[in-house]
């Protein structure tokens, strides 16, 4: 590992960056252990697919109805600020969920009230992370700091799956009273980064709208994320983990965290790489063929029996999908100045992670309608049309051959 951390100029060796980097890895683990409790939880309380479909939507409507807010707050008031009030709302809401866990209060219903208010706390933080990201670290090195970033997210998403399922077996309550912790932390931190290159009085507060209109003007951004809203819509499983962890693979709790955790595993072998490596060629080409085997992952886990296969389909679609993140991100990022940074973010954000959310919701419906199988290789080959789809209708993206151009 500190070979890693010590290559050519590692954005790691920049305070500031570092415990933004480390704060972020604790938030998610947060979010992922106290995921897999409620998901879990619920499903035995219900046995109902719907049920889980609906915990996916809890958290999709406040990304939806938040987003304009969200991006002008980002671009107008201290993003540190902001980020550290979200996760202590976080750290709240786990120790209400631990609390409801241990006297019995904690119903269905209370249950997506809690999510829904996590939903609106992560809403703002997402967005305001992006934002934040690029104020920490040299233009130049924000490719390889994206995959940084990226590596957080998937470092958190191997622990904290696995981490929430081990917990919740030896005690429902301990998973919320991990996250409730991780959470403290992260907010702790990020209140002690300084140094950013940019200030809040420098940004442009002018339009709700304006990052909207950006993207629109911009056909490279329009074509890259709405690539990834329909690709992650039709292609999004993560809510049917646990129908398949107890029905289909015949595992328990331990099993489901495992399903959770190898997207991330494979997703951080490829961002480290990243990190090492970044991509200088074929950008565009490289997108739309990463979204192809996400596609094809996708099918293959879908017609497993096999818990080692399924857990090698994961991590392939993991490995795809964080190489379509970074260019995302690192596009998306070179192509928007700081004083809008805010408001773009808050719109990738609604195409992107709010597509995580409306895809649980999608596969639940879907699951208790056609069956779970079904609607999972219907997401897979919607995805691979997509990519085929978005080809033609943005040739501009497929042509692009580096970030600078």
């Amino acid at each position: 590992m500190e070979s890693v951390l010590a290559h050519r100029g590692s954005v790691l060796a920049h305070p500031p960056f570092r415990r933004f980097w480390v704060a972020r890895v604790l938030s998610v683990v947060a979010f992922q252990v106290q995921t897999v409790a409620i998901g879990w939880q619920v499903y035995t309380l219900t046995g109902s697919a719907l049920a889980l479909g609906l915990l996916g939507l809890a958290q999709f409507l406040p990304m939806l109805l938040l987003t304009l807010l969200v991006g002008h707050a980002a671009d107008r008031y201290d993003r540190r600020l902001i980020i550290t009030v979200c996760q202590t709302i976080e750290t709240t809401s786990a120790v209400v969920l631990a609390v409801g866990g241990l006297t019995g209060w904690l119903t269905i219903e209370r249950g997506l009230v809690i999510v829904t208010i996590v939903g609106a706390a992560r809403a703002f933080e997402g967005p305001t992370t992006s934002a934040l990201m690029p104020d920490l670290v040299p233009r130049a090195m924000l490719p390889q700091a994206s995959a940084w970033h990226a590596s957080a997210t998937q470092t958190a998403q191997i622990v904290g799956p696995a981490l929430g399922g081990l917990l919740y077996a030896l005690a429902p309550a301990l998973p919320y009273a991990t996250a409730a912790t991780s959470w403290l932390v992260a907010a702790l931190l990020m209140a002690t980064v300084r140094d950013v290159t940019r200030l809040p009085g420098e940004r442009d507060a002018e339009s709700f709208f304006s990052g909207l209109l950006f993207i629109r003007r911009h056909r490279v951004l329009l074509g890259v994320l709405s690539l990834d809203l329909f690709a992650v819509l039709l292609g999004g499983v993560t809510a049917l983990l646990p129908i398949y962890a107890r029905d289909i693979l015949d595992t328990g709790p331990s099993g489901l965290g495992l399903l959770r955790s190898a997207p991330a595993a494979g997703a951080l072998v490829m961002s480290v790489a990243l990190a090492r490596h970044p991509l200088e060629r074929r950008i565009g080409r490289t997108l739309f063929g990463v979204i192809v085997i996400f596609g094809l992952a996708i099918i293959t886990f879908g017609v497993s029996r096999s818990l080692a296969l399924s857990l090698a389909a994961l991590c392939v679609l993991g490995m795809a999908d964080v190489v379509s993140v970074v260019i995302r991100y690192s596009l998306v990022q070179l192509s928007t100045p700081d004083m809008m940074r805010g408001r773009v973010s808050a719109a990738f954000s609604l195409f992107t992670g709010t597509s995580n959310q409306l895809g649980e919701f999608r596969a639940g419906v879907t699951a208790a309608l056609l069956g779970v199988v079904p609607a999972v290789l219907i997401g897979g080959i919607g995805t691979i049309v997509v990519a085929l789809v978005w080809m033609a209708a943005f040739p501009e993206l497929r042509r692009i051959r580096a970030y600078d151009t």
